[in-house]
């Protein structure tokens, strides 16, 4: 890489750098503008647990892997709600 003063800067191809910002917690601030311009946007999603669910559990040889989904879907919810503060 080559700085704008001429400097260079050997970089390396797998190496990557991740800034993580959430500022609805208290006590963080977001990024300046000048800051979030020389990082790329990522958007983050919740997955989609149970069709993670049913493809592993066909892939692992279960034949009944849709009913066997709901069934732990089911009990993944319940476990989620009652275990998170």
């Amino acid at each position: 890489f080559v700085f704008t003063d001429g400097s260079v800067v050997p970089l390396d191809r797998e190496c990557a750098i991740f800034v993580t910002m959430n500022p609805a917690y208290a006590g963080r601030t977001e990024l300046p503008e000048n800051m979030k311009s020389l990082f790329r946007s990522v958007a983050v999603v919740v997955p989609d647990r149970s069709s993670i669910m049913r493809v592993r559990l066909a892939a692992s040889g279960y034949e009944e892997s849709v009913v066997l989904t709901r069934k732990m879907t089911a009990l993944y919810n319940a476990a989620l709600e009652q275990l998170s503060p």
